[in-house]
């Protein structure tokens, strides 16, 4: 709301307060510049569609948390094992994801969280991840099913734990979002 009055000690009168026209709110633009048309039940069913898919037919050494899940669609709990053989094995870690109405055109927020963050190269002790399919490389037609294999594959081969070089500094300074973060892939070796 805008007022318009002169400086003096009178109150304004109501003549005088004039609405502001609201800027009307652009849509959602998709990669190729194409207009997004979101609608909420549209998000909720993939997300109960894949959660459904991952409940009953999960990776290996993947579970969802049914408890969490049940108490909020847009956050889920998921677990995962490390893998017989690799550095993580018997190890057992756990993933919140976080959606938006704009999934899955929009990726997931992606985090380790709990008291066992894996120490590895592409892991922050505060639990982001450095993993491109959760920013840039994200497209549609990747699922939580998609992410978790690629986080299992990425602690699979691992070859040393390791905190990444940066890890002080930028758990000292980055946004609480990873999502926010300007990442910079540099090492596909680990």
């Amino acid at each position: 709301m805008l007022k318009l009055f002169k400086k003096t000690k009178d109150k304004i009168p109501k003549s005088e307060i004039i609405n502001e026209p609201k800027e009307p709110q652009k849509p959602a633009i998709s990669k190729c510049g194409k207009p997004l048309l979101l609608d909420n039940s549209r998000w909720e069913r993939r997300l109960h569609k894949e959660l459904m898919s991952l409940i009953k037919e999960p990776p290996p050494g993947v579970t969802v948390d049914t408890e969490s899940v049940q108490q909020n669609l847009s956050e889920w709990k998921i677990n995962i094992k490390g893998f017989e053989g690799t550095l993580y094995e018997g190890e057992d870690f756990q993933l919140l994801f976080k959606f938006n109405n704009k999934y899955p055109f929009d990726s997931p927020e992606v985090t380790f969280i709990g008291s066992n963050i894996p120490v590895h190269p592409h892991v922050y002790s505060n639990g982001h991840i450095c993993l491109s399919i959760l920013t840039e490389d994200w497209s549609p037609a990747l699922s939580v099913q998609s992410v978790c294999l690629s986080i299992a594959s990425m602690l699979s081969s691992c070859r040393e734990k390791k905190r990444p070089p940066d890890n002080t500094l930028y758990v000292k300074t980055c946004n609480k979002n990873p999502k926010k973060t300007k990442w910079w892939y540099h090492d596909d070796s680990v």
